[in-house]
């Protein structure tokens, strides 16, 4: 065989290696019901539970953080990450978790958050009043 024909051979086997490699490691979007299902890590966009409360203690565990999220469908469940608490996250508007349930129980490894815009200035509601006139 010629060295060029190799050469091309051990190209293509790189090029193969390389998007299996990609596709394997990437995750894709689910709701908790199909991580449940799953079992592999996913990507879960929700909304923060306000109502329920939020655990970090950092005197205690600064490593240990919990809250209640609704995914897209509405189902609840509790996210776990080992990190500390993100600054402003209960201003998020929607979050996404990366991760994988453990029981009924979400394990996060990465949280990232939808924030309100800190360049959009809050809007006021104005209301145009007329004044009646005076009668003499």
């Amino acid at each position: 065989m010629k060295k060029s024909a190799i050469f091309g051979l051990v190209v293509i086997a790189v090029a193969i290696a390389v998007i299996i490699s990609v596709y394997s490691s990437s995750s894709t979007y689910a709701t908790f019901a199909e991580a449940q299902a799953s079992g592999t890590e996913l990507h879960i966009i929700g909304h923060l539970n306000k109502k329920k409360e939020l655990v970090y203690d950092a005197t205690k565990d600064a490593n240990y953080f919990s809250f209640y999220m609704n995914d897209n469908k509405g189902e609840e469940r509790k996210v776990i990450i080992n990190s500390t608490k993100p600054e402003d996250f209960e201003r998020s508007e929607q979050l996404v978790v990366t991760g994988q349930m453990v029981g009924n129980e979400f394990h996060a490894s990465k949280i990232l958050m939808k924030c309100p815009s800190k360049y959009t200035q809050d809007k006021l509601d104005v209301t145009e009043v007329k004044a009646k006139q005076a009668s003499i």
